[in-house]
């Protein structure tokens, strides 16, 4: 029993000494196919929230990407990984087919569009012809607001329309040109598709003729322009927003002439009423905005690459196309430079005329997210006189 322990104690002993001479490696961490790929980040999340505290606290370069889960409900969580390790799971698409990707606050984004219309609403429409006019007209816009060149051949076009209806994403991949977060983005649709609003406003039911109103070609306001000539550095908060070492603002002038026709944007919704092709629900905090090959809960129906697209990524001997395809489609994927351009679009005097409409409550409206009044003044009117009664002051806002 005695010589057992002995030789017990000396393998024990021989084993310290091998670990001494060769010590353990320190905590193990998977990577992908190659050792030089950056260590595995695969966390699942039920919160939001919980997913951007976590991206915070990262060292990595990690995104936050919604998963649907529940058909009806929409319940979706949360996924914190790199767009690498995200893609060597994503392209078998055996799992992950109802992907979003998650556009963070404050981020830098590219330029980007949701386009629908129901079919049977609008028999007359053709919605191939309607994209290559709205990409003609934003290029138009890009080029006179803020000097930046494009075309077609520069808007990555999305397709996942069905019988019913007819949809498109467009992700502009401008050259060293990005927004400064999706908010200014919205900003910027908004304003140069101010005359479609005036068409919805009318009274004359006719869209395709113009209204006669006397306002300047796209915007009332003048549209800054930001561009960083310093190095960008990550924000405070977390690595996934950036902020501008330097800035310089311009204001380029308006340019004087009549109101562009944009009747073909406007369409008809299920109960006939007039409505943008544009969604502008697209560019709030956060958005979650479908990622491309993947398809809603319960439907069948993927983003794919549109018959009428013009956009096609530079080959790469090391990035397969589809992956590039991919990695296009991101509207946070932008690539940092000493040259990238950085846009902005401030409403501050629309600020001002939205805060007016809460002059007579005592909401703080600078608080509240969202729109603090519609494009209607005396929807916004009838709307607080139904708030505002019996003394109790009352406000509203859309978000």
């Amino acid at each position: 029993m005695e010589r057992k322990w002995e030789a017990k104690l000396k393998q024990i002993e021989e084993r310290a000494a091998c670990y001494e001479r060769k010590p353990l490696s320190s905590v193990y961490r998977p990577r992908l196919s190659k050792p030089e790929e950056p260590p595995s980040i695969w966390k699942l999340f039920h919160r939001q929230t919980e997913a951007f505290n976590f991206v915070k606290s990262c060292k990595e370069d990690v995104h936050v990407f919604a998963l649907e889960y529940k058909v009806g409900d929409g319940q979706r969580i949360y996924l914190v990984t790199t767009y690498t390790q995200l893609w060597f799971y994503y392209k078998s698409r055996k799992n992950l087919l109802h992907c979003y990707e998650v556009i963070p606050e404050n981020a830098v984004c590219k330029l980007y569009f949701d386009l629908e219309f129901n079919k049977h609403a609008n028999p007359e429409a053709d919605g191939k012809k309607m994209v290559a006019l709205l990409i003609e007209h934003v290029c138009k816009a890009l080029q006179e607001l803020y000097r930046v060149n494009c075309s077609a051949e520069d808007v990555f076009n999305l397709d996942s329309s069905t019988e019913e209806k007819f949809s498109r994403h467009l992700i502009f991949q401008l050259h060293d040109v990005a927004f400064k977060d999706n908010i200014h983005v919205g900003n910027f649709v908004r304003k140069i598709l101010q005359p479609a609003f005036h068409l919805i406003a009318s009274e004359d039911d006719s869209i395709s003729e113009k209204t006669g109103h006397g306002f300047s070609h796209f915007s009332e306001t003048p549209i800054k322009q930001g561009i960083s000539f310093g190095k960008m550095s990550p924000d405070q908060d977390g690595g996934e927003s950036w902020t501008l070492n330097s800035e310089e603002l311009e204001r380029p002038g308006s340019a004087k002439q009549s109101s562009p026709d944009l009747s073909f944007l406007v369409v008809r919704n299920n109960t006939g009423e007039k409505q943008l092709f544009v969604d502008l629900g697209v560019y709030t905090r956060n958005r979650n905005f479908r990622l491309y090959k993947s398809s809603k809960i319960g439907k069948h129906v993927a983003l794919e690459i549109a018959e009428d697209n013009k956009f096609f990524p530079k080959h790469s001997e090391t990035v397969s196309e589809e992956n590039q395809c991919f990695l296009s489609s991101l509207v946070s994927n932008v690539r940092f430079s000493d040259t990238l351009r950085i846009l902005t679009c401030d409403t501050s005097q629309n600020k001002e005329k939205r805060i007016e409409c809460f002059s007579s409550t005592n909401t703080k409206a600078e608080n509240i997210e969202g729109f603090h009044c519609s494009p209607y003044p005396e929807i916004d009117q009838f709307v607080l006189s139904l708030v505002n009664k019996n003394g109790i002051q009352g406000g509203f806002w859309l978000i």
